[in-house]
């Protein structure tokens, strides 16, 4: 067997628009998705059988919560469970995402009961943010709801923020690449943090949206 040609020498990956790639999501499908941070494979949050092919393309374990991204905050009704906005804690996240989203901060939130369970922890918990790329943001209007926003990348391996480091097999088990647009910022991963109690954040990972911003605001925040 000849030895793989290097990244650089392989043919560019075939590309859908953002329109086929919402009719596709529509349609119970998986894309993959530039976001603000790296390419995300994705399919809308409440089709339980794409959710369950986006963890068997990337081997991820279906106890790990799959993360959801929205492209406007009309799109929270869909994710957050009823009543949570309105209750003691739902002051503090309005606040939280009028300050930082659209941005790379995940916050953990009730999970609405409709939703399938990969997207939900243990505890009935959803991670979501807002995302501030155009492409991802795009998708969410188009395709008419939150979408699932894991990396595009077999469990374990590196995430991707360039088209052509995508782990082609990847794609292949897609319903298409969405390449236009900006492309990912790269770095680090957004930040997850959750509300405690008033004015008061756990932090699950570190990410753009440090420790320092958020205390800054006005929160007291603990560290993982």
């Amino acid at each position: 067997m000849p030895p793989m040609p290097p990244i650089s020498a392989m043919p560019p990956l075939p590309s859908i628009d953002i329109p086929a790639a919402a009719r596709r999501l529509r349609a119970g499908g998986c894309v993959v998705y530039p976001t603000e941070t790296f390419f995300a494979l994705g399919a809308l949050a409440d089709c339980g059988a794409a959710l369950e092919r986006v963890a068997a393309i990337k081997a991820r374990p279906a106890t790990k919560p799959l993360p959801l991204l929205i492209g406007e905050m009309a799109q929270l009704a869909g994710v957050v469970e009823r009543g949570f906005l309105d209750g003691p804690l739902g002051e503090d996240f309005l606040e939280l995402a009028g300050r930082f989203w659209p941005g790379p901060l995940s916050l953990v939130v009730p999970c609405r009961a409709r939703l399938p369970a990969l997207v939900a922890d243990g505890r009935g918990m959803v991670s979501v943010r807002f995302t501030p790329h155009p492409v991802a943001a795009a998708l969410c209007r188009l395709a008419g709801g939150a979408l699932v926003a894991t990396s595009a990348n077999v469990s374990g391996n590196p995430p991707a923020a360039r088209a052509e480091d995508l782990d082609a097999a990847v794609v292949a088990a897609s319903d298409g690449l969405v390449a236009e647009g900006p492309p990912p910022g790269g770095g680090l991963a957004s930040t997850v943090a959750g509300l405690l109690g008033a004015k008061r954040l756990r932090i699950f990972r570190q990410g753009p949206v440090t420790a320092a911003a958020l205390g800054g605001a006005g929160y007291q925040v603990e560290l993982p």
